[in-house]
């Protein structure tokens, strides 16, 4: 891979999702969560890649578990949406290595789906997108934003073609934790302005003293590699906390989605073990 390639390259963050989805259907038994290995071929990496000290089946596999649940939870959401609902515009903020547009094309053909994220990262995206055959049809719109510009995610959605007077959903996952406090109370208060009928879906991280005791040193050691890396965990919400905050902001419903409730709903018939408890929940919030 040329210097040039190697330096718009998704983060680690986004490529460490993307491979521990397909290590989902690699190595947990069936009936899997989510089967989702398109992540894996965009990243194509070294044949080594399942003996990386994060790829360890048993050391992570919480963390495993509460991606796809949380990617399968808003993939549901969205199929119920524009099946049921006619919602006809999906927005990804921090769309990453996401693949939904690729392993659901009956259900993203119906609707405007905007992908949201840095200009270099989605540009590598677009380019393995073409060397793959997928490509980017019309009915998904890249929109990259150089946050560190200063530009506003808004009015790029707008100048792609987002009409904010027509229900949307938007997920934003594994986002919050990166942002301030007010960056995330300002993200709120611009969504909650979406038109009626929309829905958020955001993922968001419990304070260390509300995780189970035998998942603190995890995080700890997560926390710890992301202030190396240069991406420091920076906002942590207890769950009355962000309900607050939703209905601060101008919602009118919001709802903490649990993980609990998420191994209820995804692992609960499971004889492995599998289930998510790595701190990450979600809020679901409706206009």
């Amino acid at each position: 891979m040329s210097d040039e390639r190697r330096t718009a390259a998704p983060d680690n963050t986004a490529v460490r999702v993307a491979l521990w989805r397909a290590l989902h259907v690699q190595v947990d038994a069936p009936p899997h969560v989510l089967e989702d290995e398109i992540g894996l071929q965009l990243v194509a990496p070294d044949d080594g890649w399942r003996s990386r000290g994060d790829m360890d089946p048993t050391g992570t596999s919480w963390f495993r578990a509460s991606i796809v649940a949380r990617a399968r939870f808003i993939e549901d959401l969205v199929v119920e949406q524009a099946t049921g609902h006619g919602v006809t515009q999906y927005v990804i903020l921090g769309a990453g290595l996401d693949t939904f547009a690729q392993r659901r094309p009956e259900i993203a053909s119906r609707l405007r789906v905007f992908e949201v994220d840095q200009p270099e990262p989605q540009a590598w995206k677009r380019r393995r997108l073409d060397e793959l055959g997928y490509g980017v049809p019309d009915w998904l719109r890249l929109v990259p934003v150089d946050f560190e510009a200063g530009a506003s995610w808004w009015d790029e959605l707008a100048a792609a073609g987002f009409d904010p007077d027509r229900p949307t959903v938007v997920a934003s996952a594994g986002v919050a934790l990166y942002l301030t406090r007010d960056a995330n109370a300002a993200m709120l208060r611009r969504l909650a302005a979406l038109a009626p009928g929309s829905t958020l879906a955001m993922t968001f991280h419990l304070p260390a003293d509300l995780l189970d005791e035998d998942k603190r040193a995890g995080m700890r050691a997560a926390t710890e590699g992301a202030r190396a890396a240069g991406t420091p965990f920076l906002s942590f919400f207890a769950p009355p906390d962000i309900l607050a905050m939703a209905e601060a902001a101008g919602f009118k419903e919001a709802e903490h989605i649990s993980a609990a409730m998420l191994n209820q709903r995804y692992f609960a018939d499971r004889t492995d073990g599998l289930g998510t408890s790595s701190g990450e929940e979600l809020l679901v919030a409706r206009v």
